[in-house]
């Protein structure tokens, strides 16, 4: 989708459709006022008919009939005032996508920017929730559908003063929502193309087009890390692990890094510990936080953020078979640390203890990991929100605002030490899961015991990686979820 940007009266604005947001009982916004006037006073009493009335989510289209050069406008409900978000917008936005793909109108026109009195700082928003409710992933389909892409859209602005700050906006979220769909696409590749080796290809292509540094370590290198916790997840596959990494520095920064690390079961079986048959395929999805880490990276380097940060993202499949490990058996991982292994489908934290003490070898300022981790935070937060753990409140609340922020919200769970006592083992250090309760926060306390001193935050995205039902802005499927997050607070912080 091409978004551009025009200045200029919207009554005098030629296009198939005219995009305008409404407010619930609300018809004095100046621009459905001047519409109204134009329509000969036929607009507002649409406003208010009680199957629209401005209603969040709600639409309605309405044909000009030649008393403007729009040929249709299309309201779109922002719900109550005092209830408005930049959220809502991007939904709105994103409704706005949907209406003209149903449609089968290519280019549009939007003043939904305009909802809140202010262009400059509801521009990215909207641009956000077009883009991303534009998005679909169509690779494996040999027909086409009966909806079509939306090809352009204009935004309107009446400020020339502004422009060049508003374009500026644009691009960033253009920048932003395509590292999204970068990630989305990851996550939506079937696992017989999506294997460990695909996605350190897909980080090497990634890197090389941004200027970043990117290895993918095999089975023999991580054999001489000691990563055994790590290489006993991925023995039950034919398809070998990888362990990528990936460093982006701007320019001449010196800081010490921010380390982002995914979780890379690019297919989830639960091995020996098999999962039920119903809903396996969407195991897929298990390399999700990977998926937000390349994409965060590839968003950073797009958009030149002056900052140090480093990608690490352990990778492997964890399958069935007569190499794989067992309930029973005890793994090293590269810490030193042993774990006996009681639950196989307890996999990424395994994973992710050797990736955690690897970041330590950088000195980071923040180690952020980012993982489908357990299904009991799906049950816990269901797919609204991501769980939040951490050793740091700073680092805490920085996420949570940026969640705010980028409509990926948080919401935290405690670390208590008490926790800890499900994750003893009789015959280890660790076990590497601990039974029916607190399986959320029992999987975060094990993760912290591999972060030594460092600042260090838990993304539990089990429930916010895939969307089920589509939303507005979040079509049916992956949603890519942690890059706009992740995203926002890095320029929180530069």
């Amino acid at each position: 989708m091409h978004i551009s940007l025009e200045v200029g009266d919207y009554l005098k604005h030629s296009c198939p459709v005219l995009a305008v947001g409404c407010f619930e009982e609300d018809g004095d916004l100046e621009w459905i006022t001047r519409l109204d006037r134009a329509m000969e006073g036929r607009l507002l009493p649409l406003c208010r008919q009680e199957d629209f009335a401005g209603k969040l989510d709600k639409t309605k289209m309405v044909h000009s009939l030649g008393r403007l050069p729009a040929e249709r406008i299309l309201l779109i409900g922002l719900g109550k005032r005092k209830d408005f978000t930049v959220e809502r917008l991007r939904r709105a936005s994103g409704t706005m996508v949907q209406v003209l793909k149903k449609a089968r109108l290519e280019r549009g026109s939007s003043l939904l920017h305009s909802a809140a009195g202010d262009d400059t700082d509801k521009i990215r928003a909207v641009a956000e929730g077009a883009l991303l409710g534009s998005y679909e992933f169509s690779q494996y389909k040999t027909a086409s559908g009966e909806e079509s892409a939306v090809a352009e859209l204009t935004f309107l602005c009446h400020d020339k003063n502004v422009r060049t700050k508003v374009e500026s906006f644009v691009a960033e979220a253009i920048c932003v929502c395509e590292a999204t769909f970068f990630a989305r696409d990851l996550v939506s590749q079937p696992g017989n193309v999506a294997t460990p080796a695909y996605l350190a290809d897909k980080g090497l292509e990634m890197a090389a087009g941004y200027g970043i540094a990117c290895r993918a370590l095999e089975r023999d290198e991580l054999e001489r890390l000691g990563m055994g916790a790590m290489l006993a997840v991925s023995r039950g596959s034919h398809e070998p692990p990888r362990f990528i990494t990936l460093e982006y520095r701007s320019g001449k920064v010196k800081s010490r890094p921010i380390v982002l690390v995914g979780k890379g079961v690019t297919f989830d079986s639960g091995g020996i510990s098999l999962k039920p048959r119903a809903g396996m395929e969407r195991m897929k999805d298990d390399m999700a936080g990977a998926a937000a880490v390349l994409g965060t990276l590839k968003a950073a380097a797009a958009l030149r953020l002056p900052l140090h940060l480093v990608g690490l993202v352990p990778a492997a499949e964890n399958l069935p078979g007569g190499s794989a490990y067992k309930p029973g058996d005890v793994v090293t991982a590269m810490s030193g640390k042993t774990i006996e292994i009681v639950n196989t489908d307890a996999e990424g934290r395994l994973l992710l203890c050797d990736a955690l003490y690897y970041a330590q070898r950088y000195h980071p300022a923040a180690i952020i990991d980012v993982a489908t981790l357990t299904g009991a935070c799906v049950v816990a937060l269901g797919n609204v929100a991501t769980g939040l753990m951490g050793n740091n409140s700073g680092l805490k609340r920085a996420l949570t605002r940026a969640g705010e922020a980028s409509g990926e919200r948080l919401w935290e769970l405690p670390l208590w030490e008490e926790y800890g006592e499900l994750m003893k083992s009789d015959i280890a250090d660790l076990k590497n899961a601990g039974g029916p309760t607190a399986g959320t926060i029992s999987a975060g306390w094990f993760l912290q015991q591999f972060v030594g001193r460092s600042h260090w935050a838990h993304l539990d995205i089990a429930g916010t990686a895939w969307e089920e039902k589509g939303q507005p802005h979040i079509p049916k499927g992956a949603t890519g979820v942690g890059v706009r997050l992740l995203i926002e607070y890095l320029r929180s912080i530069c």
